[in-house]
């Protein structure tokens, strides 16, 4: 794999993880719903309107065109391994940004996707 297919597969997993994050910022910050008939249009609504949502959802897009022209570079079964470290990221982050628990077991876990992403990277 050379430098750009690298850098085109990470800067998707980037955008996929970033884009997890802010939809997690996005929720926290409107709250706890529940969809009814009652009050699907204003849930709807309040949830396409959140700032951070929004960023979610543009990362999704710019993620997805990035991830296609990694995919006409690189083999399948070499780039879709490495969104396994959007995992890692995102575990961390969530720690760090959310105050979401990181136990040893997690870390354990987190070590084998690690290793995982290696071996299967230098295949």
């Amino acid at each position: 794999m050379n430098a750009v297919s690298f850098s085109l597969i990470l800067a998707g997993v980037l955008l996929n993880a970033g884009a997890q994050l802010l939809l997690k910022a996005g929720t926290n910050a409107i709250g706890q719903f529940e969809f009814s008939a009652a009050n699907i249009v204003p849930v709807g609504v309040k949830l396409a309107l959140e700032p951070h949502i929004m960023g979610g959802v543009a990362c999704y897009v710019v993620s997805l065109i990035v991830w296609i022209m990694g995919l006409s570079r690189v083999d399948v079964s070499i780039a879709y391994p490495m969104l396994s470290i959007g995992y890692v990221l995102n575990a961390l982050a969530a720690w760090y940004l959310f105050g979401e628990s990181v136990s040893a077991q997690k870390l354990v876990g987190i070590g084998f996707i690690i290793a995982g992403v290696y071996l299967v990277a230098r295949s």
